[in-house]
Formats: C-alpha cells, structure tokens, sequence
C-alpha cells in the first residue's frame, strides 16, 4: 500500500510539472505572437522601449507591492523590477532585447529570487537577455550608430542606423503625461533624458499601438480573463455567505480576499469596495468599517488579479436576505438597465452605445419613481453619476475609447447603478427651477434615500454574441433572495 501511494505521489508531481510546463510554453508562444504583432505596426526604421514600473514607496524602508507596468508585461510577461525591453524590427536576427537585473545572492535573501537568464528566456520567450546594466550603454550605441559588442552590430543593426543617417529613425516609447498627483512615468523619463543626451531620431508614443493591440484579447488571454473571473466569481459568492446582519463590512472583505489569494490570484484587481447602507452609495467607499444592520443593503464590487487579467464584478444584496419593497423598485430599473445594454453589446456597436441604452432605461425608471420630473434634461446625473461600460484585460479600466466600434474578442463591464443621496439634493444651487424640483422629487428622495444599487458583469464578446463571464454569481432579485436564504445561519465573528 505505501508503494503505492508513493507511486500515485510521484504520478501527481509529473502531471503538475507537465501541466505548468505547458502553461509556460503556451503564454511564451503568446507573448511572441503579441511582439511580432507590435514589431508588424512598429516597420523597420523604428525603435521600441518599454520600460518596467518603478517601486513605489510605501513608509520609511517598506515598498508597496510591487506591480510591473502593463505594457511591458503584455510583451514579456516578465513581473519584476528593473526590466527593460527593446524591439528593433529591422535587426537581422536579434529583434527582441530584454534586460534584466543581475542575480545577487545576498539581495535574494533579503527580497527573494531573482530570474536569472535562462528563466526569463523560457518566460518570455526572447532569447537575447542582457543585464541592465548594460541598458544605458546599449542605448548609446544604438543612437551614435556604434557596434555593441558581438549582441547587436552593424550589420544586425545596419537598417535602424540606415534610418537614423537619413533622418527617418523613429524611438518609441509608451508616454504618460503624468499629473500634480502623479509623477511622470519611467518611460516619459526616459525619453527625456534621450532628448537631453542625443540627436537625430524622431520620439513617437507607442501608446497608441499598444492600446490597439491589447483591446481584442488573444484566446489565451481569454482563458485567463476567465479563470480570473471564475475566481472572482466564487469570492463574491463567499462575500454573500458573510454578509449578516451585526457583521461588519471588513468581514465580508476578508472573506472575499481570503479566496483570491487562496486560489492562486495575485492579488485584488482594485480595492475591494464593500459598502454597506449609506455606504453603498459612495462609489469607491474605501473604509469597510461600518457594522451591517438588518434591512441593509451591502453593495460589494470586487475582483481579483489573477495572471494579470482583472475582471470587475458587483453585486448589491440585502443582508437580511430580502430586499425591502423600496429597495426592489431600485434594483428592477438598475437590471433593466443592464439587461438592455447587454442587448446593444454587439459587433460595430459602442461602449457609448451601451452606455447610452441604460441612460435611457434609468430616466424612464428614475420618472415613474418621481425621483426625477422629465427625461428630456440631466437630472437623471443626481443619483446616476459614472458611465455604465469599461473595458477590462490587464488593468481593470483598460485602454481603449469608448467610442471604437466592438469586435469579437473584446473584453468589458455593463455597470449600471443608482444611488440616492439626499445631499445632492442640497448641492443644487438654489434657483426657482431647482428648489421647484426638490418640492416635486423631495418625498421620493426620502422614501428612497441611501439606497445604492450597482449590478456590474465582466464580458466577453465573442462571434456567436455577449457571454457574460460572470455569469455563476447571483444577479436577478429571485436569484438573490434565494441564494441569500441558503446561507449557513451563524452569528457574526467580527465585533469591537
């Protein structure tokens, strides 16, 4: 018997090497496919850098967790620090360059393993890797139109020096313009300090090609996409199971997180948003404090980052287990909306479209409520107040305009919500027309007031249609209730 379950062990071991041995080969396939796409867009004259994300500095000698720039881990799937990439499609051989740091035994014991050459070249696929220290070098070189070394010489690079002599070399680097709150990206601070040390090439931001790229996802990166959302489903289902009156919030956060790292996801695709009463109306309530009171609404919108691929997910549910008559009346016109976006979801359409659709479905709601007195102007804006569609893949609002007609392999959210707030009511400047409107809507705002309802799904549209990737989490009032009334009854493990 021993023999036999060391022979089953063994068996075990082989199948999970194999299965992750092929799961490496299958994302460094993709990865390749993904550069020679970009190489294709890119032509031979030009020069691709992209650059890995800086650490970020949490307090006094603690990083925040580290996440590597999205550009560079769509081409590399490389997720440490100090990482560069170089494409230089009209190389000879050496097209693709990837620098990475050096292997330091005693920075490994501090802040753990680092790749070292060959494991990136069986990640990523790219097989000249250099260290990057040799990167500001390499750049010099490339620039001054010199040899480096016996990696990239004249006649590997003849054709970007061939376009850089006659002035039509172009550098491409995806920019970020930056703002007061945010400093300027590594890449935007590296082409400055190109601009300052060289002569001779034309900067162009590679934004835009990216960004065409990454908005219809490979096969692979839908599979992923719905293993995340998987994943991300069955954590929101555990929220729903915590969720009782006399808990509090961070319980139902806890519960959801705990099943995001307990499935292998990297971490949260944003903060999780856990409100409860009036906290549901507040959209990125980021406390999680509040205890849960009977004939609450929790509305939690949460999802994880699993491999990279973030999906977006929100569900809003009584914690009592049923919803309160004014609290349907909310709910029905928020799934009408997204019911009908979801039906205008379709090749040549619009994220605008769709966004369109539930403004409509909301007015002619928030009308028979009499939270609103027409439908002609924005008053709707009061309690309706975000866009009802974003696209999802690599970051959870991913590129893309909301205006690009949609094509199969798209991937985005349908996220209608309504929120009543009494306040927005008294920051209306108090003009004729505005304080004749508050007397008309007044009693519907009490009778609805802090109820916050959002019902978001993470999609993916295919040749055949929309398929909601969500689609195991709870969603109709039926649906909800019942789900609700099956939980385990305990009482609440959180308190003060």
């Amino acid at each position: 018997m021993m023999r036999t379950h060391r022979a089953l062990r063994h068996l075990f071991a082989i199948l999970l090497l194999s299965a992750g041995t092929a799961r490496a080969s299958e994302l460094s396939d993709d990865l390749s496919a993904r550069r020679t796409r970009m190489m294709d867009r890119l032509g031979p004259d030009a020069m691709l850098i992209v650059a890995s994300a800086p650490t970020r500095l949490y307090s006094l000698d603690i990083d925040y967790e580290y996440r590597q720039d999205s550009n560079l881990y769509y081409l590399t799937g490389i997720a440490q620090e100090e990482t560069t990439l170089v494409l230089m499609p009209g190389n000879g051989s050496r097209k693709e360059i990837l620098f990475i740091k050096d292997r330091n035994p005693e920075r490994e014991h501090w802040t753990g393993r680092i790749l070292s050459r060959d494991e990136a070249i069986a990640r990523s696929g790219i097989q000249t890797v250099l260290s990057t220290s040799q990167f500001e070098g390499f750049l010099a070189a490339m620039l001054t139109r010199t040899p480096f070394g016996q990696d990239v010489d004249e006649e590997e690079a003849g054709r970007f020096f061939d376009a850089l002599a006659a002035g039509r070399g172009r550098v491409a680097i995806p920019l970020d313009a930056g703002s007061l709150s945010r400093p300027l990206s590594a890449s935007q601070e590296l082409l400055n300090r190109l601009r300052t040390r060289y002569v001779g090439f034309e900067a162009i931001d590679a934004t835009p090609l990216f960004t065409d790229l990454r908005l219809v996802k490979t096969p692979y990166e839908q599979k992923v996409l719905a293993k995340a959302t998987e994943i991300s489903g069955d954590a929101q289902m555990a929220g729903m199971r915590a969720a009782r009156p006399g808990a509090y919030e961070y319980e139902v956060k806890a519960a959801i997180e705990a099943v995001h790292r307990g499935r292998g996801a990297v971490s949260w695709a944003y903060p999780s948003i856990v409100g409860s009463g009036p906290n549901a109306t507040i959209l990125h309530y980021p406390e999680s404090e509040r205890q849960m009171q009977a004939g609450d609404l929790l509305l939690v919108d949460a999802a994880c980052n699993y491999q990279y691929m973030s999906p977006d997910i929100t569900r809003t549910y009584p914690v009592s287990g049923t919803f309160t008559s004014a609290q349907k009346d909310i709910y029905a016109i928020v799934l009408e909306a997204q019911e009908e976006g979801m039906k205008v979801a379709r090749p040549g359409g619009s994220l605008l479209g769709i966004h369109n659709r539930t403004v409509e479905v909301i007015k002619a709601g928030l009308l028979k409520l009499g939270l609103i007195t027409d439908t002609a102007g924005d008053q709707y804006r009061m309690w309706y107040t975000h866009g009802a569609s974003h696209y999802i893949g690599l970051d959870v609002h991913d590129v893309g305009s909301r205006t690009r007609p949609l094509q199969p392999g798209m991937t985005f959210v349908i996220e209608p919500g309504i929120y009543i707030r009494p306040t927005a009511l008294d920051a209306l400047p108090r003009t004729a027309e505005n304080l004749a409107l508050i007397e008309k809507v007044g009693p519907a705002v009490k009778k609805y007031a802090d109820i916050g309802v959002r019902v978001e799904d993470s999609f993916l549209l295919e040749e055949a249609g929309l398929k909601r990737l969500s689609a195991s989490v709870p969603r109709t009032i039926e649906e909800v209730e019942g789900f609700m009334r099956q939980r385990p009854t305990r009482s609440s493990g959180g308190g003060r």
